[in-house]
């Protein structure tokens, strides 16, 4: 299955905590600096120990790094992985070590996953810090963190036990989109329709997404956003997530719900009161926001998709990083494409517009464009395969533009362990040497599995290359050759070494 499985009722396979280093100083104020904790029916007692452990380890690490963040400890037992999501805002995994293959995991791999929950948590609800300055003890903040992760962790989830990315999902990159690639006519088709969705909301300037099944074909968003907004899209939005009711990403599955009850005890015992506490997404001031609930997104008869998720009749927002602008979430699906507007809330609020007239004019105006760009991109789809190369298992990654491109699932799944495990700890060795030099350098790297197979990367001015050849009769010379030409082909010779 290409996940590394952790019991969810195990007694200690896995943890998750969210605190916050500036709260509960004073003795007797423990607690207060517990914001989420995984598995949330663990006794006070374990949470504050493993809390206190995280803390001095960070602590501790200071002394010798005080510039750079604490990141991983290797324990005889156990992995502590730590992600400073905000400023004295941490998210520590601990994951127990398993003799089983199975469980055989990358520590990068591991903090963009939590990197990506709290990316997600930020764009529908705001920044952790911020939650905390409007509600300082704490009880608004943990009413949207614990239902927040627990649905998040639900689609990592089959049936009791947690899928963590494990050596298997090694030629894929958490926190990327993935581009389809236009040619010159459907490009320029797009970019009008793009024109055209811009202008939907008259003199307010709205911004787009616009998705073809899992792939990103166009966004107005900067690369932060557009990840986020990607990422989200992919897991509830898209005409594959909305057939399946699950999200469609190979490392991403539906399962039972993951101690919700429980959940909500630990919570509410955290929260210290009863009284509703409002919202910053939404309108109803009682309400909780969970915008990762499962089966809560259907298409309308006029192509629009619809959501209680956010209130009756009420569209839902989300947060841009880069502005820190409030903006509505408009969705329209046309077979397979995926269109994404995004209206200003402020143009709302002020009586401009409202979303009734945006959606018109999206119909009005666009469903043309829609319906010529929909049959372009249908037209030259390659399904699946399409980016499948002979002979070759890769991963790319433009760190810059956040994108990345890989194999087809099904074809790296044809690689053997062994070749799997060789890849895994390849990008082990190159996550470790990037966080040593704190800078970019280019370099290769090349290792040779147990069955002959050559695992090989490249990074250079901020890309990178990885690649599988289980050709065994290959030499060094012959695999670099097949990495160059490679890269002279499909990649502009971006890693070429001439």
């Amino acid at each position: 299955m290409g996940m590394a499985s952790m019991n969810s009722t195990g007694e200690s396979s896995l943890r998750i905590c969210v605190f916050d280093l500036r709260r509960g100083q004073n003795e007797g104020q423990e607690l207060d600096k517990i914001l989420f904790f995984y598995p949330p029916d663990v006794s006070f007692s374990t949470q504050l120990s493993v809390i206190g452990l995280s803390e001095g380890l960070i602590t501790f690490t200071r002394l010798f790094s005080p510039e750079a963040a604490c990141e991983v400890i290797e324990a005889e037992r156990h992995s502590h992985v730590f992600h400073e999501a905000e400023p004295d805002i941490w998210m520590v995994m601990v994951v127990e070590k398993n003799k089983e293959i199975e469980a055989i995991w990358r520590v990068g791999a591991l903090q963009k996953v939590l990197k990506e929950v709290h990316s997600l948590f930020v764009m529908f609800h705001g920044s952790v810090r911020s939650l905390l300055d409007k509600e300082p003890s704490g009880g608004l903040i943990r009413s949207h963190l614990y239902p927040f992760i627990t649905d998040y962790l639900n689609d990592l989830s089959v049936g009791k036990k947690l899928q963590l990315p494990s050596f298997r999902e090694t030629l894929k990159e958490r926190g990327t989109v993935q581009m389809l690639t236009l040619a010159r006519d459907a490009a320029l088709e797009v970019q009008s329709l793009v024109g055209v969705l811009d202008s939907c909301a008259g003199t307010v300037r709205c911004h787009s997404v616009i998705l073809f099944h899992d792939l990103l074909v166009s966004t107005t968003l900067s690369p932060d956003d557009t990840v986020d907004l990607f990422t989200f899209s992919v897991m509830r939005l898209t005409s594959n997530a909305l057939s399946s009711g699950t999200s469609s990403w190979s490392y991403l599955r539906k399962g039972s719900s993951l101690s919700q009850t429980s959940s909500r005890s630990t919570s509410a015992q955290l929260l210290g009161s009863s009284v509703p506490l409002p919202s910053r997404n939404g309108n109803d001031a009682g309400r909780v926001i969970r915008p990762l609930q499962h089966n809560k997104w259907s298409k309308g008869k006029d192509g629009f998709l619809i959501t209680d998720i956010w209130g009756k009749d009420v569209t839902p927002t989300i947060w841009l990083q880069l502005t820190q602008e409030r903006v509505h979430l408009v969705v329209y699906q046309h077979k397979c494409l995926t269109l994404v507007l995004l209206v200003p809330t402020e143009a709302i609020v002020n009586g401009e517009l409202d979303i009734s007239f945006v959606k018109h004019q999206v119909i009005e105006n666009a469903s043309a464009k829609i319906l010529k760009v929909e049959e372009k991109l249908s037209k030259g789809w390659g399904g699946e395969n399409a980016y499948h190369v002979s002979g070759y298992r890769y991963l790319l990654v433009d760190n810059d533009m956040e994108v990345s491109r890989a194999s087809p699932s099904g074809k790296v799944a044809t690689l053997a362990k062994e070749t799997l495990l060789a890849v895994n700890k390849l990008r082990e060795t190159v996550d470790t040497e990037k966080s040593r030099t704190k800078q970019e350098k280019d370099m290769e790297i090349c290792i040779r599995a147990k069955n002959n197979a050559w695992a090989i990367a490249r990074i250079t001015r901020g890309k990178e290359l990885y690649m599988a050849l289980e050709k065994a009769s290959d030499t060094l010379l012959d695999a670099t050759d097949s990495v160059q030409s490679f890269s002279n082909r499909y990649c502009n010779g971006t890693f070429s070494m001439d």
